[in-house]
């Protein structure tokens, strides 16, 4: 496996997520921001943060294997959340359990949430983007 992901010592544990990702592999898979669309580009969950986190992970999930990768191989992901406030949390973890149970994995690579005021598109309440290291 091309990443090692550390929680250091002097630093919190966050269920979520790691602290760190040790990349060591040779190629560098960048995936853009995925919003809830499904394959014929209509979105998922409209106003549902839940179901919208679920369908962008799973679209990062498709795109990763479209590169020949997998969760296991993100080294970060970056998150947008329309309109965020830490009571949204519950929700969003929903959705990425959700997922995570589809996939049969739990992404827990370092990660950044954001809180921005608007997508591309009103109807979209979340953006999930992926960086990837595979050998």
């Amino acid at each position: 496996m091309a990443l090692t992901l550390l929680n250091p010592a002097g630093l919190p544990e966050i269920e979520a997520y790691r602290q760190v990702s040790v990349a060591t592999g040779s190629k560098l898979v960048f995936v853009a921001g995925q919003v809830a669309w499904d394959a014929d580009g209509v979105t998922v969950g409209e106003g549902d943060l839940a179901a919208q986190v679920e369908q962008c992970y799973l679209n990062v999930a498709t795109a990763l294997a479209g590169a020949g990768a997998s969760f296991a191989d993100v080294a970060k992901l970056t998150v947008y959340v329309v309109d965020w406030t830490p009571a949204k949390m519950p929700l969003f973890l929903e959705g990425v359990a959700r997922a995570s149970a589809k996939l049969g994995v739990t992404p827990v690579p370092p990660g950044t949430l954001l809180g921005v005021a608007a997508l591309d598109v009103p109807e979209h309440l979340v953006e999930v983007e992926a960086t990837a290291v595979i050998e």
